[in-house]
């Protein structure tokens, strides 16, 4: 099954770094989001981990929950740990999945199916495409999906501003302009009329285009 946004978020079941999950019942009515790495004790992934823990209260605020994944087992994950807390100052506090028999890589179309089903052997080359960002809904849906390669770090920043826009933009019906940050105007929609626009927005919108309106909310 190709994923795409909308998706459901395959279930699945794994053992992670805070005991066995099954991942649907484990998110609960929270968001989620899902990061994976190819290989454990992998320099760029190490830098992100650590930051990722950093956020996590930022992340907490926005009612998302954090979980990691890589193609090693639960084992290596503690001691990733360590290293991670040694070096980047924050030691992660939020779930790794251990995903020695590549069922998830697959799962969320990271990995064919012919990848086999084991990591044993395989190095991060060739899991080079488990670098995948994915902001899941409290219904489940997949709302965002960001690959990487293995030699660029990921912005967390970026993804934490991503999962805001995503928030504010089901909750008020709006769009976010380009680099739009929390407290900048957005964009009413071309489905909205002018009229219900200005029963919805009495404060007065600005109209760059007929398609492009855009209203600062309260």
């Amino acid at each position: 099954m190709t994923l795409q946004i909308n998706s459901i978020a395959p279930n699945f079941k794994a053992k992670t770094t805070h005991g066995d999950i099954d991942f649907h019942e484990w998110q609960g009515d929270s968001w989620v989001l899902l990061f994976s790495h190819p290989k454990d004790f992998t320099p760029v992934c190490t830098t992100e981990l650590g930051y990722a823990a950093k956020l996590e209260p930022e992340f907490a605020k926005l009612n998302c929950k954090l979980i990691g994944l890589s193609c090693d087992d639960v084992t290596n994950h503690a001691e990733w740990e360590k290293d991670i807390a040694e070096t980047q100052g924050h030691k992660p506090n939020y779930p790794m999945i251990g995903d020695t028999d590549l069922n998830v890589a697959k799962l969320y179309n990271m990995l064919p199916a012919n990848a086999g089903n084991t990591a044993e052997g395989r190095t991060a080359a060739n899991n080079a495409t488990v670098r995948t960002v994915f902001i899941i809904a409290p219904d489940k849906s997949i709302q965002l999906m960001m690959t990487y390669p293995m030699t660029s770090g990921r912005n967390f920043d970026e993804i934490i501003r991503a999962l805001q826009s995503i928030q504010l933009t089901k909750a008020e019906t709006v769009a976010t302009p380009v680099n739009w940050q929390p407290g900048d105007d957005v964009i009413i929609p071309p489905g909205v009329s002018d009229e219900d626009a200005k029963a919805k927005y009495p404060q007065g919108f600005e109209t760059h285009k007929p398609y492009l309106r855009t209203v600062k909310l309260k």
